[in-house]
């Protein structure tokens, strides 16, 4: 898992062409999609690593046993009890959807960071033998996924307050709160403040969330890419205690990014 793999590697001529190689995407140019640039690498393998995440769920699913559990069945209600606790320590309210929301998104997203693991040159390497010359392993290292996943984060929250408190209740909310006022005029003079601060809260939310994601991921790519720089030797010595402590941070974003989207959806069916 560390960039012992890319000791047979001879170092590039230009280190900077290596690194601007591997930090392309897989992409359709702007002219096929009218919309923009839309990167292949990304979607593919974010949507794989989907359904890898469904299947061992399903199969654990069926294999589960109320004797002695296997590896399998263990790791998977491990996940679901740390999930669950995270709910109803921040999520107070009646919901069937936010426990397997957040299932989904702590597992995907862990597996999606945990691509990060594989050596630099591994897939790209493989794929060349199939015509594709360049291509980002991490999904979560791509901001377009990232705040993709964030946006649907911020419909939720919507959706949830709509349903908590009616559309007419969410839209009063959004000019008298935070600032609260007594009396016609006051309300009315408050009004655009408090919707000028209600919409930044709101669009607070998903940019912190898709940022911090992403920044860490590239942030732990790079660092890769630039180990697999090295000669084979410090690429032994700085790899291994790097990939060590990338468990931690891959572990974490994935779990920061499933509580803080649970806490947000707490928040959104909470009155003022």
């Amino acid at each position: 898992m560390t960039t012992e793999h890319h000791g047979g590697h001879a170092a590039p001529a230009n280190a900077t062409e290596y690194i601007q190689h591997h930090l392309s995407h897989n992409s359709l140019t702007p002219s096929d999609v009218a919309a923009g640039t839309f990167n292949l690498d990304t979607f593919w393998i974010s949507a794989i690593l989907g359904v890898v995440f469904l299947g061992l769920f399903y199969m654990a699913s069926k294999r589960a046993t109320a004797g002695v559990p296997g590896k399998l069945q263990n790791f998977v209600e491990w996940v679901m009890e740390l999930v669950n606790d995270t709910v109803n320590s921040a999520f107070h309210a009646k919901s069937n959807v936010i426990a397997p929301l957040a299932i989904t998104i702590f597992v995907w997203v862990w597996l999606m960071n945990a691509m990060d693991f594989l050596p630099v040159d591994l897939l790209p390497k493989v794929l060349e033998f199939f015509g594709v010359y360049k291509l980002r392993v991490v999904p979560t290292a791509d901001v377009n996924h990232t705040f993709g996943m964030s946006i649907g984060v911020l419909l939720c929250i919507i959706g949830f307050s709509i349903k908590a408190k009616g559309a007419g209740g969410w839209t009063k909310e959004l000019f008298t709160a935070p600032f609260h006022a007594h009396g016609t005029f006051a309300s009315i003079l408050l009004a655009p403040v408090n919707f000028i601060f209600q919409m930044l809260e709101l669009l607070a939310k998903p940019i912190s969330l898709s940022l911090r994601l992403f920044g860490n991921m590239y942030a732990g790519e790079l660092i890769f890419i630039l180990i697999a720089l090295l000669p084979w030797w410090a690429q032994w010595l700085l790899g291994g205690p790097w990939a060590i402590f990338h468990i931690l941070i891959v572990t974490l974003q994935a779990f920061v990014f499933m509580a803080l989207t649970v806490v947000y959806l707490a928040l959104a069916v909470e009155k003022h």
